[in-house]
């Protein structure tokens, strides 16, 4: 079974202070849902389009597994939270089986 992977490029970051009320409440969403973070903010070489910013990776067992956390009751909290706070391409990704 692929494995899934949430993939999300923060374009701008316009109230930090609610980011960190959303990692508060994002975190034990992930993992909740079987989720763990392979890298959060990391240093990264941008080419192409790419936007050099925060970007956070996350595995999951499987690309079910992936949607079903993101549509979880927790991570939809930690959402609301978050609101229009950053600009980002958040994305749901099939792993290479």
């Amino acid at each position: 079974m692929a494995k899934g992977y949430w993939v999300s490029s923060y374009r701008a970051v316009h109230d930090p202070e609610r980011l960190a009320a959303y990692d508060r409440l994002a975190g034990p969403a992930v993992r909740a849902g079987g989720g763990r973070v392979l890298s959060r903010g990391a240093l990264s070489v941008v080419h192409d389009d790419g936007v050099a910013g925060r970007t956070v990776l996350v595995e999951f067992d499987s690309f079910e597994q992936a949607v079903a956390a993101r549509g979880s009751a927790a991570y939809q909290e930690a959402l609301a939270v978050l609101g229009d706070a950053v600009e980002r391409d958040f994305r749901i990704v099939e792993g290479v089986d």
